[in-house]
């Protein structure tokens, strides 16, 4: 769960806290929402990217 994105932030440079279906909490960039599918680097936490769809 994370509040809603705000539109028109894509620049990345401002985090929010994000947890996750496992419970875990990460710091992800302001345009990401609830729902939205992440790619987490597992060595230390951090927010990659944005998954893409298959």
């Amino acid at each position: 769960y994370c509040e809603p994105g705000i539109k028109g932030d894509t620049s990345g440079k401002s985090l929010k806290p994000a947890t996750l279906d496992t419970g875990a909490e990460v710091r992800v960039p302001l345009f990401c929402n609830t729902d939205d599918r992440i790619v987490i680097d597992t060595r230390d936490g951090s927010f990659v990217e944005r998954a893409k769809d298959k």
